[in-house]
């Protein structure tokens, strides 16, 4: 590929999957479309380790994610299966019967309004009814259509978001979708709700067969793969597909990484125990099952706990969200996710998937914590040192992992990754002959600012630091979740209720605490005190009471890695 970038090949398994994941290929096509504003700098990260070029049957250019997707029958709403890029041949094919033909069609779902204008992936329809086809960064494709007003962004309500492709912005290949026609999204019956299930769909050769025939065409296209991420819904059967298809990975692609983002949405639903149990045990053999296949397992969720204890839903000191609202759930995990696999998207200088997870995974610790500050608070007039030093000695980001608090854990290696800050106010400008008030404002440049911060926070932890000035991009249908925030995401001394926020600086990180010791001991214990012989329909889906004490002798050996002191 072009610039020679070392591609990363997508899979997104699961519902809450595809909600974080329309979020986030909506925000890298917004990110795109900056690129391709003359007036913007250089990107300093690469769309080609995420996207590919193709070309349709009508020999438009396309630029499309890297990406399979696995959902459930019923989940799609009014997206087709094969996308909108290319002709349906099926339809379009000669018919040879002369005789009678009856024709049954299945009713289509309405079109989420939001959606009304996005008509082609090859451009827009023109007053004078000819397709314009849009730019593709990077010198790919035609010029950019210029027009003389820009319409107005239509933006969802959150009533009308039923499933993630009411929202998704982005069209995608056709061997990117993989529907298991077996099992319904909708309804009580015929769910996807057991890990056994989830390993069995993988097990079978249709689906397993389909699997492979995808990653093959995406693999054999690509220059340098660098490895896979894979986005998996840890609460429901997803567990179960996402543990074989790492399987899979692990085992035809040695040596390239994969790092897996296991995805739980919140809250628990009080007074279901059917389904707290089933969330408990498909999240702890997701877990192990994951680790011992992934380069690197990192769970995201803004609940407060993995276990059948939960704690209150995370709090962000400048956004008000919906806990219960996967839409808007989703969009704050996209965020974090933008900015932690940043390292590995870099124009120049990246750091590869597989040192990413060497270096935060090293004597078995492949499970890693992840925090974000969203947006990170930067007043008007202010510097990263200013904003740092009023942050205090306190952790300065919110838990991501449902690991409970940090305050008293410890950070054996961390990833961290600053985003969105212009570099004017990256050092302290202050009078000459004014003594700095700190240390940090005596650094000469934002990367020592931001690395003695850390040094400071964290003295004897290995840290990989990042200091970009890409803000992270939060344009409709981004839910509005700012209340006092400026366009461009600087937080003000007065409320801004109202203003449309367009980007947003993020300070993100990945980490190997001793944080999850407790948590996974936690897991485990409320694994222990389950009467299985009342779940016996988790147990009827394929795994076996030997599974289970395997998977708590597992737990503990797990939690053990991340013990204080180790």
């Amino acid at each position: 590929m072009a610039g020679g970038a070392r591609e990363v090949l997508t899979l997104q398994l699961g519902h809450f999957a595809g909600f974080v994941g329309a979020h986030w290929w909506n925000q890298q096509d917004a990110a795109l479309g900056r690129a391709t504003d003359a007036k913007e700098p250089p990107g300093e990260l690469c769309p080609d380790v995420l996207y590919r070029t193709g070309r349709t049957l009508h020999g438009q250019e396309t630029y499309t994610p890297r990406l399979i997707l696995m959902d459930l029958k019923g989940s799609l709403s009014s997206l087709k299966e094969e996308g909108g890029l290319y002709k349906d041949k099926q339809l379009d094919a000669a018919i040879a019967w002369q005789g009678k033909l009856t024709t049954h069609k299945e009713e289509l779902y309405p079109k989420n309004p939001y959606l009304q204008d996005f008509l082609s992936a090859e451009g827009v329809l023109c007053s004078d009814g000819v397709w314009r086809v849009k730019s593709i960064p990077n010198d790919k494709g035609p010029p950019p259509l210029t027009t003389s007003t820009t319409p107005t962004p239509l933006i969802p309500t959150e009533g009308s978001i039923r499933v993630w492709s009411d929202f998704l912005r982005v069209h995608l290949h056709p061997r990117s979708i993989c529907m298991i026609q077996k099992y319904n999204h909708d309804g009580e019956a015929g769910r996807l709700e057991a890990f056994g299930q989830g390993e069995g769909v993988l097990k079978e050769p249709k689906y397993q067969e389909e699997l492979e025939d995808r990653l093959h065409f995406y693999v054999e296209e690509c220059d340098y793969l660098q490895g896979f991420q894979i986005l998996c819904d840890l609460h429901d059967g997803f567990s179960g597909v996402g543990a074989k298809a790492a399987e899979m990975l692990q085992d035809e692609y040695s040596g390239r990484g994969i790092i897996t983002w296991g995805l739980l949405p919140g809250p628990y639903h009080r007074g279901e125990a059917r389904r707290n149990i089933y969330r408990l045990l498909n999240t702890a053999f997701g877990l192990v099952h994951l680790t011992a296949h992934s380069s690197l397992v990192c769970p995201l969720s803004l609940d407060g706990s993995l276990g059948l204890r939960p704690g209150p839903p995370v709090n962000f000191p400048y956004l008000h969200y919906d806990a219960t609202l996967p839409f808007h759930c989703s969009a704050i995990l996209a965020t974090a996710l933008d900015t932690f696999t940043a390292p590995y998207r870099l124009c120049s200088s990246p750091v590869s998937m597989v040192q990413l997870a060497d270096m935060l995974s090293f004597c078995g610790k492949k499970v890693v914590t992840a925090g974000a500050t969203i947006p990170f608070p930067l007043a008007p007039g202010q510097s990263l040192p200013d904003s740092l030093m009023q942050l205090g000695g306190a952790t300065p980001w919110t838990p991501l992992s449902a690991c409970g608090d940090l305050s008293g854990t410890r950070c054996f290696a961390q990833s961290v990754v600053l985003r969105g800050i212009d570099r004017a106010c990256h050092t302290s400008q202050l009078t000459p002959g004014t003594p700095p008030p700190s240390s940090l404002h005596a650094c000469t440049t934002g990367e020592e600012v931001l690395a003695q911060y850390l040094q400071q926070q964290q003295p004897r932890v290995m840290s990989s630091s990042h200091l970009l000035l890409t803000p992270c991009r939060v344009v409709p249908p981004y839910p509005h979740l700012f209340s006092s925030c400026s366009p461009l995401g600087m937080v003000p001394d007065g409320s801004l209720k109202g203003a449309a926020v367009e980007s947003i600086p993020v300070f993100g990180a990945l980490c190997s605490s001793s944080s999850l010791h407790r948590a996974l001991e936690a897991l485990a214990g409320d694994l222990t005190k389950l009467d299985l012989r009342r779940w016996a329909s988790f147990m009827d889906a394929g795994v076996e009471h030997d599974d289970v004490a395997e998977l708590l002798q597992e737990l503990r050996s797990l939690a053990q890695c991340y013990q204080d002191g180790d």
